[in-house]
Order: C-alpha cells, then sequence, then structure tokens
C-alpha cells in the first residue's frame, strides 16, 4: 500500500484550505479558514507556511491520523483495511485509529489516548489475540456486527426537526461489540478498531474499480469504497470544531440508537458500559463533545449549528469537540455527550450563534443562555460516541 507522505499532506492541506480551492461541503458550512491574504496588499503567494508545519501545536492545518490519506476534495479518509477472525471462523473487517500505547501509536500512524486504559469495564473492551500470521482472532462471543439494517430517520414538523419522530441505525452490534479491542498475547494494549464489514473477500472486492456503489448492507454506512485485494477502505469524514478550530473526523459508533442513526454509525451497545460524567478526572476514559440542540438554521446562513439545522438538510451538526491531540492533552476517541439547548430568552435577545469551543461554549451555560434539553441541567446525556480525529483544518 503506499499512502501520502506527511509532507505532502500539509502541502495539500495548505493549498486546498488557504489557496481557496473548494473542500466538498466545507462552503455551505462556512467552515473553510478563509485565505491569509484577504485585506493584504501582497497576494497569498507572499505568506510562508502555516505555522503548523514548523510545530503541529500551532495554528494551521495538521493531519492527526496519519496512517491514511485524506481527501480533502471528497472530505474522506483512505485507511489500511485489516482482516480478522472469529473463533467460529467468520471474517471480519476492521480499521485502526487509536492505540493507549504511545510507541504503537506512532509507529502506525495512530492517535494516542492513554485513557482508553480506563475503558476496560464490562463490556467495553472485547478481547483478541493475534495468530502467528498476524491475523487477529476476536475471542469475545456475540460482538460482531449486522450492516444489513436500513437505516431511517424522519424528521420531526418544522420548525422542530428535532427530535426526530423515527430513527433506526443502519448497523448494529450484538450485545458485546465495543470498537475497542485488547490484544491478549501482545502486551494487553487497547486499540480503537471499529469493524467496518462482515462480509467475505469476494463480496468486497467487486468494490475495488472504485466505481461500483458500496453495498450499504454488507458494509459500515461510512464507508465510500472498499478493496481487500488492496487492502484499504475510505470513509466519510464529519466536519466539527475544537477549541474554535475546524476538525475533521470520523463518526463510527454509538452506545444509543439515536446518536448512531443521526451520524450514520453503529449502535454499540456495549458501549454503555464505559462510565460518563466524569471527564478529566483521574481513570475517566472519556473526553467531551458537545451538541447545540437548536443552534441557527438555514444553509447558507453562517452562524447554523445543531442538530435541528442537520435534521433540516442544512449540512453537518457541527459539534465542538474537546481536547485532541496537539491541543490537549486528555484525549480519547470516546466522547460523552453533552447536549446543549439555547434558551428562549437567548433566542428573543438574539443571542444565538454558532458556537465554536468547549469553553466558549461552558462560558454560555454559565451565564444561563444555554442549558440541557428542555431547560434540564447542563450535562452528560449518558451517550457516548466513538469519534477519532483526523484532520485539524486550523
Amino acid at each position: 500500500m503506499r499512502f501520502i507522505t506527511q509532507k505532502n499532506i500539509l502541502a495539500t492541506a495548505l493549498l486546498s484550505i488557504m489557496a481557496g480551492f473548494s473542500i466538498a461541503n466545507a462552503d455551505d458550512d462556512n467552515v473553510r479558514p478563509a485565505p491569509a491574504s484577504i485585506g493584504s496588499v501582497v497576494p497569498l503567494t507572499y505568506f510562508g507556511p502555516a505555522p503548523s508545519s514548523v510545530d503541529p501545536r500551532l495554528i494551521g492545518p495538521h493531519q492527526l491520523l496519519t496512517a491514511g490519506q485524506v481527501n480533502l476534495n471528497r472530505l474522506t479518509v483512505k485507511l489500511p483495511l485489516y482482516k480478522g477472525l472469529s473463533t467460529d471462523g467468520k471474517t471480519y473487517w476492521y480499521i485502526l485509529t487509536d492505540s493507549n500505547d504511545q510507541a504503537n501509536a506512532e509507529a502506525l500512524g495512530l492517535n494516542f489516548s492513554g485513557k482508553l486504559t480506563y475503558a476496560d469495564t464490562g463490556r467495553g473492551v472485547r478481547n483478541a489475540v493475534q495468530l502467528k500470521d498476524g491475523t487477529v482472532q476476536f475471542l469475545t462471543e456475540n460482538s460482531g456486527v449486522d450492516f444489513s439494517p436500513k437505516r431511517r430517520l424522519t424528521p420531526g414538523a418544522a420548525p422542530n426537526f428535532f427530535p426526530p419522530t423515527l430513527f433506526k441505525p443502519g448497523s448494529v452490534g450484538e450485545e458485546n461489540y465495543s470498537p475497542l479491542m485488547r490484544i491478549q498475547n501482545n502486551g494487553g494494549y487497547i486499540y480503537n478498531a471499529p469493524i467496518i464489514s462482515q462480509a467475505t473477500e469476494a463480496q468486497l472486492n467487486v468494490y475495488c474499480d472504485g466505481k461500483t456503489k458500496t453495498d450499504k448492507t454488507i458494509v459500515h454506512d461510512k464507508v465510500r469504497s472498499i478493496c481487500p485485494a488492496e487492502g484499504t477502505v475510505e470513509l466519510d469524514l464529519t466536519l466539527g470544531f475544537t477549541f474554535s478550530r475546524p476538525l475533521l473526523y470520523l463518526s463510527l459508533e454509538a452506545s444509543h440508537e439515536l446518536p448512531a442513526t443521526m451520524e450514520e454509525a453503529t449502535y454499540a451497545p456495549a458501549l454503555q458500559d464505559i462510565g460518563v460524567g466524569r471527564d478529566d478526572s483521574a481513570f475517566s476514559p472519556v473526553e467531551r463533545l458537545f451538541a447545540v440542540t437548536n443552534g441557527p438554521i438555514g444553509k447558507t446562513n453562517p452562524q447554523r449549528q445543531g442538530f435541528n439545522s442537520a435534521l433540516a438538510g442544512d449540512g453537518y451538526a457541527l459539534n465542538v469537540l474537546g481536547g485532541i491531540p496537539t491541543v490537549a492533552t486528555d484525549y480519547s476517541p470516546l466522547w460523552d455527550v453533552n447536549a446543549a439547548e439555547w434558551t428562549q430568552d437567548a433566542i428573543a435577545k438574539g443571542y444565538r450563534s454558532r458556537v465554536l469551543g468547549e469553553f466558549e461554549l461552558l462560558g454560555l451555560v454559565l451565564q444561563g443562555w444555554l442549558t440541557g434539553p428542555g431547560g434540564a441541567k447542563f450535562g452528560s446525556t449518558g451517550f457516548i460516541v466513538n469519534c477519532p480525529p483526523v484532520m485539524r483544518l486550523l
């Protein structure tokens, strides 16, 4: 497999983002960073490289999940595809996005998350062993995924599109399915290893031509293309924000049917065994994701955001994620969903707008302009979503 180098990734990102080339769907969401030359007396070519090309902690585009190739025009990432086996001979296809071992994460181009160590409660992590040929064999029973259901989502009546009146996820994990996997005979490290298909190699290789549309009844709904013969899978990305920086991330599993359906993700009931509400306290396995339920709507509205806007057909919900690698030290791909609702008083006063960062949102909660859904106390919904970050756009 040949993947684009980190240097070329940064160059491509700079050209695509700062030179004004289109990024699919980003223009509609007003998320794409504007060229630095606006208002200047010199063209963009006179500007130096983004500071992130020198230090990834600084401002500018930076790819986090370097195991794959990001396509900014398609808003996808192409990742290595791995084959696994169950004890009864079933074939599983999965990807790797995170590890709780920093050396392995760096070597494989994954995100490092020490917090994954604390997800090993109840059904939170499925067990596996590595076989002699390198194939992983899954040991945990009833931990597969059924991709055959058809995703069904019916928005509520306008103007209150959220909550939806009907929601059924397009893929459903068995009772013990979690995207997290522990390799028992090789250090006991934990990996974020979402299953994206259980079809045969012959069934999937028909899509290697890049033209045949994937059958969503045998693959994850986020799969754009897949080819076991080449060992690759291309997955759709989601736009959001982290500390006022636009972000591309994968949204792959959820612990409840509602977020799973809205995110085109797999319903993974075993994630319910992982504790929420403790954010960055000792032994917490999660980081927080902030979702606005009733933000401004309108496809061309530069302030649009939230579930109501997404269900209206405007585009991404534009969720706000907490700490990610290079921005904070408390990253976990397991996000504790904190839903926020603008109060009627805030709406009447014209305060409702797009929120870009965690502490901006928490400040609005402190001031009383945002609450939990229905005026409830703001905090965890109890839902977990598995959303590994792939690339910062700034």
